[in-house]
């Protein structure tokens, strides 16, 4: 039986950063975070007077957000394997297959079914799926717009179904 360190500090393998190579890794100021330590944002370990800061504390506060020609590029690579070649199509069941948002608007002028269209990778067969992200806007134009905004997934409970 091996001997692991009860405490993460004790712990040989990991790198600590000061507060001063805190800021430096992370590209800001000291002050910045003094403040992200005090609302929370910040992940910390006291020893003894000195605070230390673990690598993955520091990459936890750091968010991407993804550009459209980003997007692009990533939907033309398979997710399971990395392969470039992806094969255009759409599934089919009983005619074209369709995303339906789990509610939607009672009153609407607009058919409540999103066309999809897939892709498939030749070298490992993952069957990739896309929606008209278009007609989904116009479906639900206000609970996107949220999300976007938020980066979280749509609350649509509050619509009637």
């Amino acid at each position: 039986m091996t001997d692991q360190p009860n405490n993460p500090v004790q712990d040989p393998s990991k790198k600590w950063y000061s507060i001063k190579e805190a800021a430096e890794y992370l590209g800001i100021s000291q002050p910045t975070i003094f403040r992200w330590m005090k609302e929370g944002v910040l992940s910390f370990y006291k020893v003894g007077n000195s605070t230390r800061f673990s690598q993955e504390g520091l990459d936890a506060v750091i968010e991407k957000t993804t550009g459209i020609k980003e997007a692009e590029k990533v939907t033309g690579t398979c997710i399971a394997c990395g392969h470039t070649g992806l094969v255009e199509g759409r599934m089919q069941s009983t005619g074209k297959f369709y995303f339906k948002p789990s509610s939607s608007s009672f009153w609407s002028l607009h058919e409540a079914l999103v066309p999809t269209r897939a892709r498939v990778c030749p070298a490992c067969g993952y069957i990739q799926l896309y929606a008209d992200t278009d007609k989904l806007k116009k479906l639900k134009p206000k609970e996107i717009e949220q999300a976007n905004e938020a980066d979280v997934e749509p609350e649509i409970d509050d619509i009637e179904q």
